[in-house]
């Protein structure tokens, strides 16, 4: 049993002033317990070397932190790895910051939309274009398919009811029609004239159409070579309209024989002027906006 000195026995450290000393006796003629100083003198430098072993595992995670946030920093910030991309998949590049933080911005180049060559065949407003038989219809020969035609006689008038028959006049002079122009071609024993009638406005040719029926038909046109036809027998006639102009076609046969279902001649060469005519009306409107276009 040791001796206190009137309290609790405290424990010994040599760095803590004043604090009891292991003595292995209570007198003051006692000498030093050396095995107990030499434990206590390890014990303190193993747990400064714990400390300093702590303190330096410590040290190189923050270090290991700091290097960590600035390769993401350098990779842009976003937490993704070096070759991937921050954006949704499908997204666009454009519009993520440069390089100085800023959004870049860009000139608009889109080039204005096309002009509509509807527009130009849709009303008098704007169809100004030079009009007659032979810019409608040029040349003396059309080739549709393979097939040759001969251009025949012409005509132009501005009383558009002279050149018609049965319940056209009245069709034509409803609505308003203010020229009518037609062409003959040929092949062979066969003939076709077109007529183009030209109105205002889209709508009265449109109405025109509607209003036509299968005793509205244009007059054909003989002459320069080309032998009567469709005067008295059976032929074949079309209606048909595209912007602010209303055309049909009569075909038969220059002999005077009627026409059935079996004459596939006659037919072909009443569609292939139907299309030829859509065409020119149509070339006219791309041409007249494709000049607005350049001006």
């Amino acid at each position: 049993m040791s001796l206190g000195q009137g309290g609790p026995q405290q424990q010994w450290d040599p760095w803590k002033p004043n604090s009891q000393q292991p003595w292995s006796g209570g007198g003051s003629n006692q000498s030093p317990d050396w095995a107990a100083l030499a434990d206590a003198a390890e014990a303190r430098a193993k747990r400064r070397r714990l400390m300093l072993i702590g303190g330096g595992a410590l040290a190189a995670l923050a270090i290991g932190t700091a290097v960590a946030v600035a390769v993401v920093s350098s990779n842009g910030g976003d937490g993704t790895s070096p070759g991937t991309s921050a954006q949704p998949p499908g997204g666009s590049d454009t519009g993520l910051p440069g390089p100085t933080g800023t959004v870049p911005s860009f000139a608009p180049t889109s080039a204005p939309p096309p002009l509509d060559p509807m527009d130009f065949i849709a009303g008098a407003e704007k169809d100004k274009a030079p009009l007659s038989p032979d810019v409608l219809f040029p040349g003396t020969r059309l080739t549709m398919g393979g097939t040759v035609y001969r251009k025949g006689p012409t005509a132009d008038t501005g009383n558009c009811a002279s050149a018609a028959k049965s319940t056209l006049p009245k069709v034509l002079n409803d609505n308003g029609c203010t020229r009518l122009i037609r062409v003959t071609y040929t092949k062979d024993d066969v003939a076709v004239t077109v007529g183009v009638a030209v109105f205002d406005t889209e709508a009265r040719a449109t109405r025109a159409k509607r209003q036509a029926d299968k005793k509205s038909i244009v007059r054909s046109l003989s002459g320069g070579g080309v032998k009567d036809f469709c005067s008295g027998a059976v032929c074949r006639s079309t209606t048909n309209s595209y912007g602010r102009y209303t055309y049909f076609t009569i075909a038969g046969f220059t002999t005077g024989k009627d026409v059935t279902t079996r004459d596939t001649a006659v037919f072909a060469i009443g569609d292939d002027l139907q299309e030829f005519t859509f065409r020119q009306i149509r070339r006219r409107g791309v041409a007249q906006a494709s000049a607005a276009a350049d001006e």
